[in-house]
């Protein structure tokens, strides 16, 4: 799974919802043919990338290339169950990134387009968000 090799800061603050704001960045297909991008906002964590890539290898039969775009480097921290408050800032449980309408998520190039439309549908319904396949 994702995760970075080294941080600046263990812990992170959650940050406000922006989600709904429309992404900057990432818009547009810079590497493959055809892209995956998000259509509404959330957290992505790293086992949804994970299987989302599985998923898309699977259905080119390991021909073409994937980018991935997107890089869970969030860390969410949880407190263990029963425990009361006033015990400070759990531990970190995993990772996410968090992803704003617009944003390109992965690119696949070398296959044709039948292929690559069903594979990036395919990989759209591992995400907890509303996706659209693009085309270059």
């Amino acid at each position: 799974m994702l995760q970075p090799k080294k941080q600046k800061h263990r812990k992170m603050q959650k940050g406000r919802s922006r989600r709904r704001m429309v992404e900057t960045r990432g818009l547009t297909i810079s590497y493959g043919e055809y892209g995956l991008q998000a259509v509404t906002g959330a957290w992505i964590t790293a086992r949804q990338i994970e299987a989302v890539r599985k998923t898309i290898a699977h259905a080119m039969k390991r021909e073409g290339r994937i980018w991935i775009r997107i890089f869970p480097d969030k860390p969410i921290t949880k407190l263990p169950p029963e425990v009361t408050l006033g015990g400070g800032k759990g531990n970190v449980e995993y990772f996410v990134c968090p992803v704003k309408p617009g944003r390109v998520l992965f690119e696949i190039g070398g296959v044709n387009e039948k292929i690559a439309f069903e594979a990036l549908r395919l990989a759209g319904h591992k995400l907890p968000i509303k996706t659209k396949v693009l085309r270059k």
